[in-house]
């Protein structure tokens, strides 16, 4: 039952914070001195620590954090005031519609790739998809950033090298700001989504099931879309959901190198600035939505696939 996913769901999220909540208190720096400023006396810093409770043990501070945390109240941030509910608002939309947009064009690019690949194993053709993909998957993020960015940016002049329109202003120039940096989040995801369609359709295609359709005489191309890709559809929906929440954790670096308003660029200036209540947020926000998107993916397993039941 969905229920029961939500409840296990709590400990997951109680940890992943605390672990943030810990990490964060390794960070060098005195968030009391940048809050006070430089030249502040003692006595001034020292209220700013009690002010913050930052005075305060360490599960003291946790546990006060988590209290108000439940209660709905995430705390403002240390250096701007501003609620960390109202930043999470302002920015993870930007994050959500790059890591959709990535998504979206991995499916679009590697699923042809991928049946492609399959319709003619261990070919030429078979074997240069399958080495691109290779490729694909170990070509870091903020790297083929950082090159598409000098090219299409810098060079030609296509697209924007930095900056975002929010999608409820323009959706076209959302589009526009997006296209790079979702390139970016997709290379992975295209190289897996085109090895795991392969792997799945050429053995499906060599079943005795398929041979019984061929021999019934049914077209290739009615035996791929009416069966092939039926039966591999759970895979792949596996696959989709996985590259989601990788996209998601790769937005920390792709949006810091496209200097793009979201969350992995809120969380990079929080923790270098020590902004804990603005990265205890920003990080429950994005563990909230893996596990939602989680049971999403578990609601659709039992639309493609009947046999498949809540546990």
């Amino acid at each position: 039952m969905l229920l029961n996913r939500l409840v296990q769901a709590i400990p997951i999220m109680i940890l992943a914070t605390f672990l943030v909540f810990s990490l964060l208190q390794l960070v060098p720096g005195d968030i009391a001195i940048t809050i006070a400023g430089e030249n502040a006396s003692e006595e001034r810093i020292e209220q700013i620590r009690e002010q913050y409770g930052l005075n305060q043990p360490f599960l003291v501070q946790y546990g006060n954090w988590l209290l108000n945390a439940v209660q709905g109240d995430f705390g403002e941030s240390l250096l701007s005031g501003e609620p960390v509910l109202d930043t999470i608002a302002r920015v993870f939309p930007n994050t959500l519609f790059i890591v959709v947009y990535g998504v979206l064009l991995s499916v679009i690019v590697g699923v042809p790739l991928g049946i492609l690949a399959s319709s003619r194993p261990n070919s030429r053709l078979d074997g240069t998809i399958m080495g691109v993909s290779s490729l694909g998957v170990a070509v870091p993020n903020f790297w083929l950033g950082m090159v598409l960015v000098s090219v299409f940016a810098l060079g030609w002049n296509w697209f924007p090298a930095t900056g975002f329109t929010a999608p409820s202003e323009s959706l076209s120039s959302a589009i526009w700001f997006a296209t790079l940096p979702a390139i970016a989040l997709c290379t992975n995801g295209v190289a897996e989504v085109t090895r795991q369609l392969r792997s799945s359709l050429v053995e499906i295609h060599g079943s005795q099931y398929v041979r019984t359709l061929h021999a019934k005489g049914l077209s290739p191309a009615v035996i791929l879309w009416k069966h092939g890709l039926k039966n591999v559809s759970v895979n792949l929906l596996t696959v989709i959901s996985l590259l989601f929440n990788k996209a998601l954790a790769a937005t920390v670096v792709v949006e810091t190198v496209f200097a793009i308003p979201g969350m992995g660029n809120t969380i990079v200036k929080a923790v270098l600035e020590s902004d804990f209540p603005v990265v205890q947020g920003a990080v429950l926000a994005m563990v909230v939505t893996v596990i939602l998107v989680n049971l999403l993916t578990d609601l659709l397993y039992t639309v493609l696939d009947p046999r498949i039941k809540q546990v």
